[in-house]
């Protein structure tokens, strides 16, 4: 299982770390990308370097990708179309496309989520229900694709992706190493 972490500058810093450390805890390939070569910065300031940029990323031997929210993080994502045709290729061969907080908007603008059942950060709900089944989840799992609401989310989100990409098992390892409590524990 190899999954996309995209990172532009001004990204959320707790969807993108959190999601990251959690899928490699539960044994998941986890490649992060810039949308350029060197440094991104974060909404918050905090500075990562990615694994790789996304001009060196082959997205027919990724099994996923997701979307950290954060702005103008999500913003710039979608304003790449690299990160748009891949988002479309990647859910036509129906492999997993997750995003959260307002990073599903970049999926409305790759024309994915189109009558399916999402959510996003309050602030994008017009947007979402503008096209798809809006939903108050936290986490909303629709098929292959996957969204969450807020930082707030993150953890849920994270371990939702470990569940759905290498099973409940795995997902309750990293919930117990981690002694994360999700809303409803």
């Amino acid at each position: 299982m190899k999954i996309l972490v995209t990172l532009a500058d001004g990204f959320e810093e707790i969807e993108a770390i959190n999601v990251i450390d959690i899928l490699r805890r539960a044994g998941i390939d986890v490649v992060t990308a810039g949308l350029k070569d060197g440094l991104v910065e974060g909404s918050h300031g905090v500075r990562v370097m990615p694994d790789t940029s996304l001009g060196r990323i082959n997205h027919k031997d990724l099994d996923g990708l997701v979307l950290p929210g954060g702005a103008p993080g999500f913003i710039n994502l979608g304003k790449d179309e690299r990160i748009l045709n891949m988002i479309r290729e990647l859910n036509q061969a129906n492999k997993y496309v997750a995003a959260i907080c307002g990073a599903p908007s970049v999926l409305i603008k790759a024309g994915v989520l189109q009558g399916r059942k999402a959510t996003v950060h309050p602030s994008g709900e017009e947007e979402v229900r503008s096209c798809a089944q809006f939903s108050s989840d936290r986490v909303v799992v629709d098929g292959n694709i996957i969204t969450s609401r807020t930082p707030g989310t993150a953890m849920e989100f994270a371990l939702k992706l470990v569940e759905v990409f290498v099973g409940k098992k795995k997902m309750e390892q990293a919930k117990a190493q981690t002694l994360a409590i999700c809303k409803g524990d």
